[in-house]
């Protein structure tokens, strides 16, 4: 962040078409491309956006893994570059460094070379008030390449750049600099970190490095040498297209499909294919089991889809039998695993996104999102379609305990922005649920599943992707509508079994499973009015009850879990807890009493 308006003005002086002397003037102001940390999509040139400390490095890693893995398909004549990456002293103190350190040098991704700009100094004072880790030891450590350098020598630096671009392992150059450089009584200081010089200082600055223009004025001598920087890759841009133009025919179509999203029509025949067989075949599986076998039938028409686990792939089921690992051999596989690396896997995916070439996937228990939720935040901030398999998503999950059974997460991901959070109640709605989140590409998706396994609830002809719609009428009531039951995953079939209790008392009740709230409110009014009807609501789901009076009158209208949870058999702790059919049947007809 505080070196956004470097590459700001580089991107200026090199002739970014949209980042004018205007919009540099207008730094950090409303309706500006020059945002105070940078963001991906406002400017061209902006590659990522990396406010949060650490995301810039771990994204870096999914860059240059995608590099590794595009060229594994296409051959260096279409790719071959380098990944490079400016950081800093917090960057390192962050935890994610140390994840996106570990797997680079795991996976030997010598193209990847970072400066990091030891400068010492911190925003509460030095670093040593903080640290005394040995930079270069610790990247040694996890495998890289690393060396030293005075990272105010412009010839030193170079030749580290050609030294790291020559090595088989990631580099990091230590860049020893003084921040503020030039600042006569600031450099060195924390009161440069992320403050201005102010005007004092600012002229003393300008006498000290003999630069006599006026501010936001570069002479033209200069500018025109920065604007030739801008023009050396010219040549090599326009060499590598009559490359791809001559490629044969199949190629460029393989090139333009990895490159592209499925639309929903795509994806079509898959899903329509995938869900009559499960309604004919009606399995009884946890939705992580459904999961994987999605993968499986998507992954033949999606060749792009790749993906992986944080060392969960057997209780997570991400892995389809035809996908082969990834190592630092062979980068040609569709899986990865990740290790015990939430927030690095997370942030490596959002690399793979932006690189191009891939739609990435990663799964860990849903308890972990905490763990990976600044990397997801970012997915959501850039609007980037990484699809997130979090399994184990209640006290469903059961012995392991209340550590990791997930009870704030489900409101929690709700209220992100620009984030699809979808529950599935079987294996006809988890394959639909996937194909909106292979074919949404302007969105991530965090598909939260079962551990238990659950019935088949759809039945009938295949016909229209009802989780598309975000909710729907699972099984309408006989007759007028006396109470509506909504209900999410692993509770729709708590629900059913709940309206069979209803109508025993006589109560008519209808039955909505509603997979994905966001897609809910993105259908018009009528459709809304129509799924959720004018009658008493009440809900049920095995998480907190936070969020959603959007649907029902009160709070109490729910039936979930206001608290933890506790170790014990899956459904021992659906007695315990009071979620089950005949607690949702007397709540209904108390909402109704209440009228």
């Amino acid at each position: 962040g505080h070196g956004s308006m470097l590459l700001y003005s580089l991107l200026y002086l090199t002739g970014y078409p949209d980042m004018t002397l205007e919009q540099v003037m207008n730094f950090r102001q409303l309706g500006s491309i020059t945002a105070g940390h940078p963001e991906y999509g406002h400017a061209a040139g902006v590659e990522t956006t990396t406010g949060p400390l650490g995301q810039g490095i771990a994204t870096a890693v999914g860059m240059a893994l995608a590099e590794r893995m595009l060229a594994a398909r296409f051959g260096p004549d279409l790719v071959d570059h380098h990944t490079y990456v400016l950081l800093g002293d917090g960057c390192l103190m962050e935890g994610i460094s140390q994840e996106a350190l570990s797997l680079a040098g795991h996976l030997k991704l010598g193209k990847l070379i970072c400066l990091y700009d030891d400068n010492h100094i911190s925003i509460d004072g030095a670093t040593s008030l903080t640290s005394s880790d040995d930079a270069m030891m610790r990247a040694q450590a996890s495998g890289w390449h690393a060396l030293a350098v005075d990272g105010h020598d412009p010839e030193a630096v170079a030749d580290a750049i050609t030294a790291a671009q020559a090595n088989p392992r990631p580099s990091l150059i230590c860049c020893r600099t003084t921040i503020g450089f030039g600042a006569p009584h600031k450099a060195g200081t924390a009161g440069v970190h992320g403050a201005p010089l102010g005007a004092d200082e600012i002229a003393a600055t300008r006498e000290a490095l003999g630069w006599p223009y006026p501010p936001f004025e570069v002479p033209e001598p200069i500018l025109a040498t920065w604007r030739g920087f801008g023009e050396r890759g010219r040549a090599v841009r326009e060499a590598w297209d009559a490359r791809l133009a001559a490629t044969a025919e199949a190629t460029r179509a393989a090139w333009s499909a990895c490159h592209a999203r499925p639309s929903a029509a795509d994806l079509a025949p898959t899903l329509e294919a995938f869900c009559t067989k499960a309604i004919a075949d009606a399995p009884k599986w946890a939705t992580r089991k459904a999961s994987q076998e999605a993968i499986g039938a998507f992954a033949a028409a999606v060749p792009q889809l790749v993906g992986g686990s944080a060392d969960l792939t057997g209780s997570n089921l991400t892995r389809f039998p035809e996908a082969q690992v990834i190592n630092a051999g062979d980068f040609a596989g569709r899986y990865l695993h990740f290790g015990v690396r939430e927030h690095g896997m997370a942030a490596a995916l959002n690399g793979l996104t932006l690189h191009g070439g891939f739609i990435g996937y990663g799964g860990t228990f849903l308890c972990f999102t905490d763990y990976a939720r600044p990397a997801i935040r970012l997915s959501a901030l850039m609007g980037l379609g990484v699809v997130y398999v979090m399994t184990h998503d209640s006290i469903g999950q059961g012995e392991d305990g209340p550590t990791h059974q997930p009870i704030e997460h489900l409101a929690s991901l709700r209220a992100m922005p620009n984030l699809l959070l979808m529950r599935p109640a079987d294996a006809v709605e988890t394959a639909e649920c996937w194909a909106v989140a292979l074919a949404d590409g302007g969105r991530p998706a965090v598909l939260v599943l079962s551990r238990q396994n659950l019935p088949t609830l759809r039945s009938g002809p295949y016909g229209e992707n009802l989780s598309a719609r975000g909710a729907y009428v699972l099984a309408e009531a006989e007759g007028e509508r006396a109470v509506t039951i909504l209900a999410t995953g692993s509770e729709v079939e708590i629900a059913l079994a709940a309206k069979a209790k209803l109508a025993e008392r006589g109560v008519a009740a209808a039955v909505v499973s509603m997979p994905c709230w966001e897609l809910l409110e993105e259908q018009d009014e009528a459709y809304r009015a129509a799924v959720l009807g004018t009658a008493p609501r009440v809900a049920v789901e095995a998480a907190s009850p936070f969020g959603w009076t959007r649907y029902v009158a009160r709070e109490a209208d729910v039936v979930g879990m206001p608290g933890f949870g506790a170790s014990a058999p899956g459904p021992d702790l659906y007695q315990h807890f009071g979620i089950t059919a005949d607690a949702v049947a007397d709540r209904a007809q108390a909402v109704i009493a209440r009228g």
